[in-house]
């Protein structure tokens, strides 16, 4: 990177013999310029020793007055291991075996609360070394004492305190109990070292040993009130528990007596008719089926047998049997009779009528057999449909207490979840008073506090050697701080000394060079052309225009390191200002995601500069003409934006070397350097590259940055601009800025 500077031919010399920054160097030799800060130190020097002195003075006479100290130790182990002599579950559990515990556990003794109780347990409000009010008179006070109790002066009396003073007497007392307090974790181990500060040995020790004995003591009492708070409260639960148990119980019993769903042997009383009755029908049907069977064989053997003695049923009969027993007889006989005499033989006539009466009476019992199974077939069934419709209305009022059953359950299940509560709490109940007399601390005593036999502080020779480091930095890091607040650029030697770049000029804001700033800024170039503000640009334009002797400078781009540092301001205030001069003035938004010219002019164009990169429009179709001076604007379409690298194109080459040839002054309004990579590209593209810093605001680490990544081929750095410079301040930088004069040219211009 190319630097010029009109100001100094050896710039122009240098940038042309070699084509590389010569400044670079420079400015990294100034940021490490140890004779910069030796001077810095040897200018300071009242500031650097007064706060040494200040700080040593005061660590030697806090260290002589300090009252000696005495350090005593205790310590406590948690015990992570229990005896558990009931087996019951504890209503306060135990602290768990996590290193988190120990820490909290070091709280806990750190605690106010415990504080407290040490404080109360060895009545330490009575004692001078806590309470101050019982101190005796000390320095000049106690001069003063003195003299009034020589003179016979009698001592003021002392009204009865209040209440509320003896409270915050207290609350004192406790809080300078806490502030001598130390409690520290052994390592990663479960012992926790308690050490107090007194002014006496013996004391210290003494609550140091309190401390860790009504820490355990504050353990047992805790779990002790824990058991009583909740046997209390298992008690309250009980009774009420045992009355919804009693109340949901005798729902349900009512609720059985009134939808008749008592029972007896588990089973409802429509439950055991509805299975008697369903055996007894089953009984009755098995006896229809027997009997209409019994009838049906009967009159299939009658049709088979001719005479009917065959049927089933007449084998029963006795008198049957009997007929059958004569027939036999006579149809033996009538057999022996045929045989002797023949068929007319009047005993054989005989015979066969005494066979046809017998065969005729038992025809007649055999169908009164038949009637009789008949007549008992209807019986069956008429008992059947009797069984039937009783088993029928049993199951009606069965189906009508089976919906009943749905809101007993629902009744059961309350009172049985009611009474489930009702052990359960009854259980823990029993098992919570076991419990107050079995309690363990959760810690023990490891080592008691001994007395000590040396103070522990103060350390005299360590506090010195302290005093004189604290002393050194103190007063090296004042001078530091003092420089580094001002690292800001303000004048123009700040730009060429820090920077070791060429300073350009300054650009005022508007509010400290004029007296009317109700315009904007960009129109306050215009419409006063003569001001102070106006005139800042037409500097700026003569530094840019004559910053190459060689080569003319047409394609100019305004950047800066970081966003807010007044680019497009500056630019749009350039273009304006060279148009109102006469000269043909092109000014190309290139901020791809601000697209700030298009909000300070108010416009939302339609095509832009992407447009004519990409070839959907002409360079004539995207320029505007800006009414109030005669400049055109390139501007970028409000809804167009491209990721990839148009700067870097030869569309963008072919069309800057077009605006060239149509125009005296090109201005490109780039994005910022750090945060865009956009400026990189473009700046070699540029006959010249201006530089912003806001004045006292940009960090200087944040410009080196930005040079750094302008330091490629190609790229000419005109020099840096300040910007938005308060000119009444400025006046009180010294002699080697022009703002130093502002108060004697400031008249000259048109306000």
């Amino acid at each position: 990177m190319n630097v010029h500077n009109p100001a100094a031919s050896e710039f122009e010399a240098g940038a042309s013999r070699t084509g590389a920054a010569s400044w670079l160097p420079q400015a990294a030799a100034n940021a490490l310029d140890l004779q910069r800060w030796a001077l810095a130190f040897r200018r300071r020097w009242r500031l650097l020793g007064a706060v040494a002195l200040a700080i040593f003075a005061a660590t030697v006479l806090l260290t002589l007055q300090a009252t000696p100290r005495y350090t005593a130790s205790a310590s406590v182990a948690l015990d992570m291991r229990k005896e558990n002599v009931s087996g019951n579950q504890q209503v306060l559990a135990d602290l768990p075996a996590d290193s988190s515990v120990v820490d909290t556990e070091v709280e806990v003794i750190k605690s106010r609360q415990l504080a407290d109780r040490v404080t109360r347990a060895l009545d330490l409000d009575h004692d001078p070394e806590f309470n101050g009010a019982l101190r005796k008179p000390t320095g000049m006070a106690g001069v003063i004492g003195g003299i009034k109790s020589l003179f016979g002066a009698a001592a003021p009396s002392r009204r009865q305190p209040s209440e509320a003073q003896i409270q915050r007497m207290h609350e004192g007392v406790v809080s300078g109990v806490l502030g001598h307090l130390g409690v520290q974790r052994l390592g990663l181990t479960y012992v926790i070292n308690i050490n107090y500060q007194s002014e006496s040995p013996a004391k210290a020790a003494m609550i140091a040993n309190k401390y860790a004995e009504l820490y355990l003591l504050s353990q047992l009492q805790d779990k002790f009130d824990a058991t009583q708070q909740a046997t209390r409260w298992l008690n309250d639960q009980l009774e009420h528990l045992r009355q919804q148990v009693l109340q949901d119980e005798a729902a349900v019993q009512q609720y059985k007596i009134e939808n008749n769903l008592l029972s007896t042997t588990g089973a409802t009383l429509t439950e055991q008719e509805v299975s008697s009755y369903s055996q007894t029908l089953a009984q009755a049907r098995a006896q229809v089926a027997e009997d209409e069977g019994r009838l049906a064989a009967a009159k299939m053997q009658l049709g088979r047998a001719a005479n009917g003695g065959d049927v089933g049923e007449a084998l029963n009969s006795a008198l049957i049997q009997g007929l059958r027993t004569q027939r036999a007889s006579i149809s033996a006989n009538l057999a022996e009779l045929q045989g002797r005499y023949g068929d007319r033989y009047p005993d054989v006539v005989k015979a066969k009528r005494q066979l046809a009466d017998i065969d005729a009476q038992i025809q007649q019992e055999i169908q009164t057999i038949i009637a009789n199974l008949e007549a008992k077939v209807q019986v069956s069934k008429q008992r059947e449909g009797a069984m039937a419709g009783s088993l029928g209305g049993a199951k009606g009022t069965l189906a009508a207490n089976n919906r009943s059953m749905v809101r007993l359950n629902e009744l059961q299940r309350t009172a049985d979840a009611s009474r489930t509560i009702y052990e359960s709490y009854l259980n823990r109940f029993k098992e919570t008073s076991t419990q107050g007399a079995l309690g363990q601390a959760d810690a023990r005593i490891l080592s008691k506090a001994a007395t000590p036999g040396a103070p522990s502080s103060p350390n005299v020779s360590r506090n010195i050697m302290l005093g004189l480091m604290l002393a050194l930095a103190g007063g090296l890091g004042s001078v530091v701080l003092v420089e580094i607040l001002d690292a800001g650029l303000a004048t123009a030697d700040d730009v060429e000394r820090r920077l070791g770049a060429p300073y350009l000029g300054s650009i005022p804001v508007l509010s400290s060079v004029a007296e009317d700033n109700s315009e904007a800024p960009i129109d306050y170039v215009v419409s006063k052309p003569l001001s102070g503000f106006a005139e800042s640009f037409r500097s700026l334009q003569a530094a840019i225009l004559h910053a190459r002797v060689d080569d003319p400078v047409k394609v100019v781009a305004i950047t800066s390191a970081l966003p807010g540092e007044g680019k497009t301001l500056t630019a749009m205030c350039l273009a304006r200002s060279a148009a109102l001069q006469g000269r043909r003035v092109l000014i190309i938004d290139c901020d791809l995601r601000r697209r700030t010219v298009n909000r300070m002019l108010q416009a939302e164009p339609q095509i832009g500069l992407l447009e004519v990169l990409n070839g959907e429009a002409t360079l004539q179709q995207a320029t505007s003409l800006d009414a109030a001076s005669g400049a055109h604007v390139l501007p970028l379409a409000a809804s167009k934006f491209t990721p990839r690298d148009v700067f870097g194109s030869s569309a963008m080459d072919r069309l800057l070397a077009e605006v060239r040839g149509r125009y005296d002054l090109v201005v490109l309004d780039t994005a910022p350097v750090l945060p865009v990579a956009d400026t990189r590209v473009l700046a070699p593209k540029a006959d010249l590259v201006v530089f912003l810093a806001r004045w006292r605001k940009t960090p200087e680490p944040a410009i080196q940055a930005a040079f750094r990544m302008l330091d490629s081929p190609g790229v000419i750095l005109g020099g840096v601009v300040l910007t938005l410079v308060d000119m009444k301040q400025q006046a009180k930088y010294g002699y080697g800025d022009p703002g130093y004069y502002y108060a004697e040219y400031k008249k000259y211009y048109v306000t």
